[in-house]
């Protein structure tokens, strides 16, 4: 970290010259979490008044990041980031009934691989005809259901695979 009263002392904090600004921005750079916002605030700190909108405009540091800095520096407690938290929450967890409805449309029309290889189901349907199905059958509105990309995607960590099933080839002699 970078010794604060040596900066002070050299040019000043007053005076963010291309040198202390690139200075600042590597330290920040390679600090992680709540160091990295304790850092901030405590650079904000030394500019004094207006520091965090100088901090801004001449560092291009995130204001929401230097107030919880800042925060963290006067309470002492650390806030945890939550990064499992983030993301899109799969359809599953939306729609609960969505893969057996799937199963049920795509189950009765599948068969297994004829040369008996593999253990793949093969569906002469299409992700488009299954969402068709879906919204006919089951009730679905055009909305809540996912593109036909996710559903192509559904049915294959399923276990189908959206082909025909090509028929045994007799040897050429």
């Amino acid at each position: 970290m970078i010794d604060q009263q040596k900066l002070l002392d050299s040019k000043g904090i007053d005076n963010l010259t291309p040198e202390v600004k690139k200075i600042l921005n590597e330290t920040r750079s390679k600090l992680k979490g709540c160091e990295r916002r304790k850092f901030m605030a405590n650079v904000v700190l030394l500019m004094g008044r207006g520091g965090q909108i100088r901090a801004e405009r001449e560092l291009g540091w995130d204001r929401k990041t230097i107030i919880k800095g800042t925060r963290e520096l006067k309470t002492g407690i650390d806030c945890i980031d939550n990064f499992s938290g983030r993301g899109r929450d799969r359809i599953e967890e939306k729609l609960h009934n969505l893969l057996e409805d799937i199963k049920q449309i795509v189950n009765p029309v599948s068969q297994s691989d004829p040369t008996f290889r593999t253990t793949e189901l093969y569906s002469p349907l299409t992700a488009t005809e299954v969402r068709r199905r879906l919204i006919e059958e089951k009730n679905y509105t055009h909305d809540e259901l996912p593109t036909v990309r996710t559903i192509s995607t559904k049915l294959n960590q399923i276990g189908f695979c959206l082909r025909k099933v090509t028929k045994c080839k007799p040897k050429k002699k």
